[in-house]
């Protein structure tokens, strides 16, 4: 699935939205600026097919189908819109969504649900006393529980304070999970995350251009003695050689005689 605003702006002089195109995808999250109060939500609607522009076109996989997008595109804490209330425990929440995904809602099906996510601790705390990337995360895997859902636009999440890269990091798991994500934040934000993941891309860079380490040569195996090779000291003794004959007197064997 392919969302695609083209040219979309609202209001009087587009001071609600001015000129927007964007595109997102299944599979992917992107990320769209958009600052004042009311824009993110403006554009939150328009994005996820529940506002008409006044002026461009917003198309699912080149259709024109606003339905089909409203089904198919959870609005996801948009101020003023889709926000739970303040006051609202964290398992009262749960509860009313359960109710709009068409499951069971009673209090031990809460439980359940809570204690899947890791959250179960957080049952009796105002959803508006929670930390910010544990919102979303509840948020936004309550609006995938909701039959047709396959996509999102998370509106705003950094109004709630907190490290831009804990609700980027969320998106991202949605994405790979191959839900269309899409999410409105300010230039502050982005500008977080965009240097966030140029950092990453040079450390990457280092890694690879950093020369292998040079494994050590093994230590060479042992030599077996060399075989064949007489010991000297087990050579035996030479036998003992006989003493030559006595020579006879050289004036004897020449037979001179005296005058």
């Amino acid at each position: 699935m392919k969302i695609t605003v083209n040219g979309a702006a609202k209001g009087p002089k587009s001071a609600a939205l001015p000129l927007t195109t964007l595109s997102y995808g299944s599979g992917t999250a992107t990320l769209v600026r958009a600052e004042t109060e009311r824009r993110p939500t403006v554009l939150g609607l328009v994005a996820s097919g529940r506002m008409r522009p006044d002026t461009g076109t917003v198309l699912v996989d080149g259709e024109h189908d606003p339905g089909l997008i409203r089904r198919a595109i959870a609005l996801v804490d948009a101020p003023e819109v889709s926000e739970p209330a303040g006051d609202v425990t964290v398992a009262g929440v749960v509860a009313e969504e359960l109710m709009f995904a068409g499951k069971p809602s009673h209090p031990l099906a809460v439980s359940r649900k809570l204690a899947e996510l890791g959250y179960a601790r957080f049952a009796r705390t105002s959803i508006g006393d929670v930390e910010p990337a544990v919102r979303i995360r509840l948020l936004t895997e309550l609006a995938v529980l909701r039959p047709g859902v396959e996509g999102l636009v998370i509106t705003a999440p950094d109004r709630h304070g907190g490290d831009p890269m804990a609700w980027w990091t969320i998106a991202n798991d949605l994405a790979a999970r191959g839900f269309a994500v899409l999410v409105v934040a300010g230039e502050a934000s982005a500008a977080a995350i965009g240097a966030s993941a140029m950092i990453e891309r040079m450390q990457q860079t280092d890694e690879q251009s950093r020369p292998r380490e040079h494994a050590e040569p093994a230590e060479p195996a042992d030599q077996p003695e060399p075989t064949g090779q007489p010991d000297p000291a087990g050579q035996p003794e030479p036998a003992d050689q006989p003493a030559p004959a006595d020579q006879p007197d050289p004036a004897e064997s020449t037979g001179a005689h005296e005058a």
